[in-house]
């Protein structure tokens, strides 16, 4: 990962934990914004941070896509 990258600092299986609880907090119903936000305030990370998650398990396909 390059340094630019929000999430360089944080673990893989980390990344795919947030990744996992993103995807379900929607499967819950909740909106893109307020399921980034529960997950960045539960992994103690960054909306951003969170967003980058997001798109690197899209890209990467990671369960439970």
């Amino acid at each position: 990962m390059s340094t630019s990258e929000p999430t360089a600092a944080v673990p893989e299986d980390r990344r795919k934990e947030a990744f996992r609880a993103l995807v379900e907090a929607q499967d819950r119903r909740l909106s893109v914004p307020d399921s980034r936000r529960e997950v960045a305030e539960q992994y103690d990370l960054s909306e951003a941070d969170v967003k980058a998650i997001e798109r690197e398990g899209v890209e990467k396909g990671w369960p439970p896509l």
